[in-house]
């Protein structure tokens, strides 16, 4: 029985460490290389028979409003974290204490973790995965390239994928030339693209755009997006101290 346990332990590091060193390649890869499909993507278009409308685009091709929307509306302290927001966390986890609509705490890196290197689900063993591969891709990537990423892979509509997508679907423009007001549209029906629509907004999307449009200016407007330098976040911070 020893031995068996012995070389049980044997094989399961063997295969954590190919596990290990498989992803941190995966991960750097994906630092220079734009993923071609996501696991999400192929989940709803085998499972749901969603289409597939992408088109990649750089983070200097996408509008800053909708890269200051993701931002202010999914993840406010994004340039601050290192993936995981613990404070959000504890306020999503009162909140859903005392109220029956929950309240998720995903930051845009968990959100990148999740649909670009795991299968869709709600287990704990994916959970895991989620946080492990969410600290490397912010040990690896920098916080553009993550903000990228996101803006290129995230479902913004029934089959729609990525900014330049959802711009072209909703605004038949590039998402370059997303107006503030469009890009705020975009952004407030990420949490379920499916059901809203950015092209045809409820009056309760509007009430979503109008706060989400607020929160900008309260960030400081599309200047904000320079906190995506390390170094300037890192000399504002000093300054503060």
């Amino acid at each position: 029985m020893k031995e068996f346990l012995r070389k049980a332990a044997k094989v399961i590091f063997k295969i954590a460490i190919c596990f290990v060193v498989a992803s941190v390649v995966w991960v750097i890869l994906y630092r220079f290389i734009n993923p071609p499909v996501t696991y999400l993507m192929i989940s709803k278009w085998a499972n749901e028979g969603y289409g597939i409308e992408k088109e990649w685009k750089n983070l200097n091709e996408i509008s800053p409003y909708l890269q200051l929307g993701v931002i202010c509306a999914e993840d406010q302290n994004f340039v601050r974290h290192y993936g995981l927001d613990f404070g959000a966390i504890e306020k999503a986890q009162e909140h859903n204490k005392k109220s029956k609509r929950k309240r998720g705490a995903s930051t845009i890196s968990q959100q990148v973790a999740k649909n670009v290197f795991l299968w869709p689900g709600r287990s704990w063993i994916r959970k895991g995965f989620e946080v492990y591969f969410t600290l490397l891709i912010e040990l690896i990537w920098n916080k553009k390239r993550i903000l990228e990423m996101y803006l290129n892979v995230a479902e913004m509509g029934k089959g729609i994928y990525g900014a330049e997508a959802a711009a072209r679907h909703h605004f038949k423009k590039s998402a370059k030339k997303l107006s503030k007001h469009e890009a705020a549209l975009i952004v407030v029906c990420i949490p379920n693209p499916v059901k809203f629509n950015a092209s045809r907004p409820s009056s309760y999307i509007y009430s979503r755009q109008a706060w989400l449009i607020n929160q900008m200016r309260l960030f400081g407007g599309v200047k904000y997006l320079e906190k995506l330098d390390g170094e300037k976040l890192k000399k504002e911070t000093k300054k503060k101290k």
